[in-house]
């Protein structure tokens, strides 16, 4: 009989043979896609991928384990926990906000949560879900996140917690945002799904907040497929996020483990019979959101790209801005504010209103040309079918979100991009700014 270990680096190897047998051609203008994000991997995510299904361990393992320590050291936290999407990894960073350990600063229904209009819808569904009520804020055209200013204008007696994403990798002033947090006694959560890598004033974002969320979904700057995490320096945060995350249970055993805590059969809780199962106790109302190992196991692969990755984020970011500058009395073009180094997530343009032409004129010639956009998320997320008469404040004026809603796209910076695909783009801006001033 063959040796097991054997057959495994036998198949392994045939993997990376296959990866590398795959034909590569090169791109054709007008006739590729120029994708506004996607995978992007080689033989070691698909070397892991099946190695982690030989092992058939179909839930969290071995890593899921290495993937949390991975991200963890890299960020400087001491806890991370793999959930299966940014989404997610959102709701439980919320719903831990609301846990009764948490006292008189627990979220309650009727709290206030600061959010923006302008940004992606899961980052303030957990807070409609949990019975909260979102307060939202303008954002400022060109970075596309809110000021402090806007932030600590829209508190009141009500306010609770802070929940804002770096939108498209750039860093909203957290900082600031963090001083103002601890100066009222305000939760921050920091929604990092598009940011991973980003930096404010030289430190990591997702490092700020009380909680910080991650997501792993292919458009991202790493993929797992669906996958996302959320990260915390508490400890008492990281046991109530992981009880959101396992079911709501109290225990915080590892899959496979037990007793763990060395008291499974003796303690009290609640109305339970003394010595209740530790394993079947639930303090919080909670979910099954974790991944499995495979999908980790792409993660792990991923992670070890990341400094490659953000690199070329950023070397393609700046490329695009070189050769869009010549149209920008056309274009808002996307920009960092002070103290920002953003990992970009994307390339954002907003129409000027006094352009002769309209963001559905250039949106269409850009497709046509087989160059992928997506609008700015939702806009003014009020403006959508499912948040019409959601309980919610409106602090000041909204009209930035409105003019994204109606002027704003984005096209892609992702590692996939080539030099030949950034050239097509900014060859087609050229073309088509270049017809509708001449007309």
């Amino acid at each position: 009989m063959s040796d097991p270990s054997e057959l495994r680096r036998d198949i392994l190897e045939r993997v990376r043979a296959f990866h590398a047998a795959r034909p590569v051609r090169p791109f054709r203008p007008g006739e590729d896609w120029v994708r506004y994000a996607g995978r992007h991997y080689d033989e070691a995510e698909l070397v892991h991928l099946v190695d982690a299904s030989l092992d058939f361990w179909l839930t969290a393992g071995r890593y899921a384990e290495e993937f949390e320590s991975g991200l963890a050291e890299f960020l400087g936290v001491d806890n991370v926990l793999l959930v299966n999407s940014g989404s997610s990894a959102n709701l439980v960073a919320l719903s831990t906000l609301t846990s009764p350990r948490l006292k008189d600063r627990r979220i309650q229904p009727g709290d206030e949560v600061i959010t923006v209009a302008a940004g992606f819808p899961t980052t303030v569904n957990p807070i409609l879900q949990n019975g909260a009520v979102p307060v939202f804020v303008d954002v400022e055209l060109g970075a596309y996140v809110p000021t402090v200013d806007r932030i600590e204008a829209a508190l009141s007696a009500r306010t609770k917690a802070v929940m804002i994403a770096h939108t498209m990798g750039v860093p909203f002033p957290v900082a600031e945002v963090r001083a103002l947090c601890d100066q009222r006694g305000l939760w921050l959560i920091e929604d990092n799904c598009d940011a991973l890598g980003s930096r404010y004033d030289g430190r990591l974002t997702a490092t700020f907040g009380d909680l910080a969320t991650f997501s792993f979904y292919p458009a991202h700057h790493i993929t797992m497929g669906e996958g996302g995490a959320v990260a915390t320096g508490d400890e008492d945060l990281a046991r109530i996020a992981r009880s959101f995350r396992d079911w709501g249970r109290d225990c915080y055993c590892a899959a496979g483990e037990n007793n763990t805590c060395g008291k499974r059969f003796g303690q009290q809780f609640g109305t339970l019979p003394h010595g209740y199962d530790h394993k079947y106790v639930y303090s919080h109302i909670g979910y099954n959101l974790k991944v499995t190992d495979m999908q980790a196991a792409v993660g792990v692969a991923q992670l070890r790209k990341v400094p490659a990755f953000l690199e070329a984020r950023r070397r393609n970011h700046a490329a695009l801005h070189a050769g869009l500058e010549r149209h920008a009395a056309h274009f808002i073009l996307h920009r960092a504010p002070p103290k920002a180094d953003p990992a970009w997530f994307g390339y954002v343009l907003t129409v000027r209103p006094e352009a002769p032409f309209a963001r559905s004129d250039i949106v269409q010639a850009l497709e046509a040309a087989r160059i992928e956009t997506r609008n700015l998320f939702c806009g003014n997320l009020l403006r959508h079918p499912a948040y019409a008469g959601i309980p919610h404040r409106v602090a000041g004026s909204l009209a930035h979100s409105d003019h994204v809603t109606t002027h704003t796209f984005f096209i892609g910076v992702y590692p996939g991009l080539t030099n030949a695909m950034i050239r097509h783009v900014i060859d087609t801006f050229d073309r088509f700014v270049g017809e509708r001033a001449a007309a």
